[in-house]
């Protein structure tokens, strides 16, 4: 019998969720059979992360309308121990990781290994971690090695271990592959496609598509809160999928690039010079190494290279030294050396900086929407050192309508809000700081592909209106679909700047495999010029 032919062992129906001022589930249904990988895809906000909560027990019977049924026994989960007791595991994007605990001690933590007395047996725990190890592919990782040590492709192994010390039965994974490179990616998906030919079902809570329809047996699509459509994956096209989750076709997922054609066009915005960093910790090894680099007004300059490269060293320490040592280096705004010293020198001289984590550095998740947005730039909402609250309020209102903020009021917490929303929030913070140059740091990680166009437009406005943006992203087809030329790294070094109509995934990625210093490269890529004239 086939998966698509035997009983679901989940079945939710008619689920329903309010929260104040927002219906966040109404009437969704999904079904999930043994030995399944069953993606839910959905823009921010769409549900997707509420119905697993539901689902999980952090939202406990009472507090939803609809049934829930596993394994045919209708479940009323009162907490996430409830869920796990029945074999229902979540596996969220935040690891739940003690990084100061052994792989032992985080598999089994709340799951105990005890011998007489209630002590634990650390023998039958060790030798039961090995067992777990091996079977997700850590079989070259001591048991006792503490997880801060791990990057995080094996931390991510290191869940699904403890989630097998649980005897999964039903194993929920939220956006698993989002902070990991390509190679990280493949083994995960491929040890996720093991667990599907061992018989455990599998939900899958991803914005990449493209591993969604390579892994997933069924996809179902939730919009606003409903169940849009449920299909097999070989019916589910990139396209359809796309339709279903924002409700419309998006024909130009990219926008068409609108020159900037003001004065300073073509002037050269910020020119970084020999800008060299140590790391902080181990002071022998250069994190960034003699990078050179510039972006005009009105550009969009893409920054690629793998995990390690050094792109977000070189823009944090550019942007007040924030990440390790610096060495030397000089950074000219308009043809002007300026001081980079500090954060607040970085923004008095017109640089803004959007960190890759939004979460830990980019907002304070407690605080409004309207106080986030004026934090970096407190003195344009400020009366003689006092903030003016309305004055704050008229300017996050501002943002909220011209960056599309989907919240009911700008007073609404920022935790509360999608990840896409987040995200907007944060970039409202740093243009309200009216920089030049802004440096955006994968601005589009962990969004749905509507977020995604909707930010890559607001780009595109900024750059048309002048601004000089620098675009870190690892979706090299993203760079090759948003700016006009792309710098690479490697190794901590720049090693070739090409312009959009000459680069293809393939020469960014060589070029971001090599450590030849960014001259070579030039001089690499002339010859490569001059034979194919030949």
């Amino acid at each position: 019998m086939t998966p698509a032919e035997e009983e679901p062992v989940l079945q939710m129906r008619s689920i329903g969720k309010s929260f104040p001022g927002v219906r966040a589930l109404d009437g969704v249904d999904i079904a999930v059979r043994p030995g399944e990988i069953h993606a839910i895809c959905g823009e921010n906000g769409a549900g997707k992360s509420t119905l697993m909560k539901i689902l999980s027990g952090v939202h406990p019977h009472g507090t939803y309308s609809g049934e829930i049924l596993f394994e045919g026994a209708p479940c009323r989960f009162r907490d996430i121990r409830a869920s796990e007791r029945r074999g229902i595991v979540i596996i969220h994007q935040e690891l739940a990781l003690i990084p100061q605990l052994s792989v032992a001690e985080n598999i089994f933590l709340g799951n105990e290994r005890t011998g007489r007395g209630g002590v634990i047996s650390w023998s039958r725990t060790l030798r039961e971690t090995e067992r777990l190890m091996r079977r997700v592919g850590l079989g070259g990782e001591h048991p006792q090695t503490a997880v801060a040590g791990l990057g995080v492709g094996k931390q991510q192994l290191v869940e699904i271990a403890k989630a097998l010390a649980k005897r999964v039965k039903l194993l929920i994974l939220d956006e698993p592959t989002a902070a990991l490179n390509d190679e990280d990616s493949r083994k995960l998906l491929g040890l996720i496609a093991e667990l599907r030919d061992q018989g455990i079902a599998c939900i899958l809570i991803s914005h990449k598509l493209n591993e969604v329809r390579r892994i997933a047996d069924t996809v179902t699509v939730l919009r606003d809160g409903r169940t849009v459509e449920t299909l097999p994956v070989g019916e589910a096209s990139e396209e359809r999928i796309i339709r279903s989750m924002v409700g419309r076709e998006l024909t130009q997922f990219y926008p068409e690039r609108t020159p900037y054609t003001g004065e300073r066009a073509g002037q050269v915005a910020l020119a970084i010079s020999d800008w060299t960093v140590r790391h902080p910790l181990d002071q022998q090894r250069r994190t960034v190494d003699s990078v050179s680099l510039d972006v005009r007004h009105g550009e969009i300059l893409g920054l690629a290279g793998l995990m390690g490269a050094g792109r977000t060293e070189l823009a944090m320490s550019v942007f007040g030294r924030s990440w390790g040592r610096f060495e030397r280096g000089e950074v000219r705004m308009h043809g002007r050396t300026v001081s980079t010293r500090t954060v607040s020198d970085a923004i008095g001289n017109g640089i803004a900086y959007v960190t890759e984590d939004r979460k830990t550095f980019g907002l304070n998740l407690i605080d409004t929407i309207s106080r986030n947005i004026s934090l970096a730039a407190l003195p344009k909402v400020a009366r003689r050192g006092v903030v003016d609250e309305h004055a704050e309020t008229r300017v996050a209102e501002r943002f909220r309508a011209s960056m599309n903020i989907k919240a009911p009021t700008v007073f609404e917490p920022t935790g509360r809000l999608s990840g896409g929303n987040q995200q907007k929030v944060v970039l409202s913070r740093w243009m309200n700081t009216g920089p030049d140059v802004l440096i955006l740091d994968e601005p589009t990680r962990g969004i749905d592909v509507g977020a995604k166009a909707e930010i890559y437009t607001v780009i595109d406005q900024l750059a048309a209106q002048g601004k000089a943006v620098v675009f870190i992203s690892s979706e090299l087809s993203e760079l090759l679909g948003v700016c006009d030329r792309i710098a690479t790294m490697a190794g901590g070094r720049l090693t070739g700047v090409m312009d959009r109509a000459d680069a293809t995934q393939e020469a960014l990625m060589r070029r971001m495999t090599r450590t030849a210093p960014a001259a070579e490269t030039a001089e690499a890529h002339t010859d490569e010029q001059r034979g194919a004239a030949e």
